[in-house]
């Protein structure tokens, strides 16, 4: 039967899971800088999400992302609304996932990954945060500038560790 995991292979499925997140949570704690209204550069905190969507693939990545969004309230939530909360959080974390769609290019698959969580951040940004645009900007631009500018500087962290395991074939045992 194609399709049909054992019982063992799905827990060490999810034992790499909660292993992910753990760590994930864990460099979400070493900060480089944090923005005022959420929002930070951390020490590649996405890196083990990402890893395990490209070693996983899409569904278990998405669900270990969103996960990890709500794991990464702990220390310092910012929740406004809601709908808000799913955007910033389980979606934008759960974004990461998407990743798993490119196992085969890791690098174009953590930018994608990275890629999603900042479409719903920027949605969220526009939505919710929107009074914060200084007078005659846009909320999409404004939206689009705060996002950007700590996601774009994690791109860089996440592609950089990427690249490296790539070009030392350490994700070759991994993947």
């Amino acid at each position: 039967m194609t399709g049909v995991r054992s019982p063992q292979t799905n827990v060490r499925v999810l034992a790499e899971a909660i292993t992910m997140i753990a760590l994930a949570g864990a460099l979400q704690l070493i900060k480089v800088f944090s923005l005022p209204q959420g929002g930070s550069v951390t020490l590649g905190s996405m890196i083990p999400i990402l890893l395990f969507a490209l070693r996983r693939g899409p569904k278990a990545g998405l669900m270990a992302g969103a996960v990890y969004g709500i794991v990464s309230l702990y220390p310092t939530p910012f929740i406004y609304h809601p709908v808000q909360f799913l955007l910033d959080y389980p979606i934008a974390f759960g974004a990461l996932g998407l990743a798993g769609f490119l196992q085969k290019q890791p690098l174009i698959g953590v930018a994608l990954g990275i890629f999603g969580r900042f479409v719903a951040h920027l949605l969220s940004g526009v939505i919710f945060f929107a009074s914060y645009a200084p007078e005659g900007v846009s909320p999409w631009v404004y939206s689009a500038i705060y996002n950007g500018s700590y996601l774009g500087i994690e791109l860089v962290i996440s592609v950089a560790v990427m690249f490296l395991l790539v070009k030392r074939r350490a994700l070759q045992t991994y993947l």
